[in-house]
């Protein structure tokens, strides 16, 4: 399998995004976007996913952060769908359950070429700090819209909002892993019996 990496540079008038990845890395992650609590969250995305990932983004946040947040997902999932590339000899599916305490989450992911959300998660409040969690949800449709995968989100228990999210950014991650993690059955193969994804 080629070298799984990509860069990405998104210019709009509300943001400007850099993002450097690669999919085979070791969990490394540096980001700069203005918005910590997302940061963390992005962190648990490299660090269970095994994937180096570099951010820079420069945004309106003096307004809010949704144009901010929204256009990182937006500009990841291009990221992702560059570095995967045609997806010969990729699992192509993906699934994970993490607790942390009382909140458990799953999230199944499939490098399908069509884009869908399934996003069930109900937070017991409408902020953590200052990040409006709503926001979220935000984020993992601009990256299903491009990364073209579908995405299921779903949270099965949980009581505090930080739990909650964090168990789906860790299941997103690891979810990710096993979907672009090589299968030695399959190399230069499409998993699909269309011929193309």
């Amino acid at each position: 399998m080629s070298e799984r990496r990509a860069h990405i540079e998104r210019n709009t008038l509300e943001t400007q995004i850099k993002v450097n990845l690669n999919l085979d890395g070791s969990g490394n992650a540096r980001f700069q976007t203005g918005v910590p609590f997302l940061e963390h969250m992005l962190e648990q995305i490299a660090r269970h996913g095994a994937i180096d990932l570099d951010i820079e983004a420069n945004g309106d946040i003096h307004i809010d952060d949704h144009h901010s947040v929204e256009d990182i997902g937006i500009a990841l999932g291009q990221a992702f769908a560059q570095a995967v590339g045609d997806k010969k000899g990729i699992s192509r599916y993906g699934h994970a359950y993490v607790p942390l305490d009382e909140a458990l989450s799953r999230v199944v992911i499939d490098f399908s070429g069509r884009p869908g959300l399934e996003f069930h998660v109900t937070f017991p409040r409408s902020h953590i700090g200052q990040f409006d969690v709503d926001l979220f949800q935000e984020f993992f449709q601009g990256f299903v819209n491009h990364a073209q995968v579908t995405l299921h989100i779903d949270n099965l228990r949980g009581r505090n909002a930080h739990h909650i999210i964090e168990t789906i950014f860790k299941a997103f991650g690891r979810a990710l892993r096993m979907a672009l993690t090589a299968d030695p059955r399959m190399q230069g193969i499409m998993p699909s019996t269309k011929g193309s994804l």
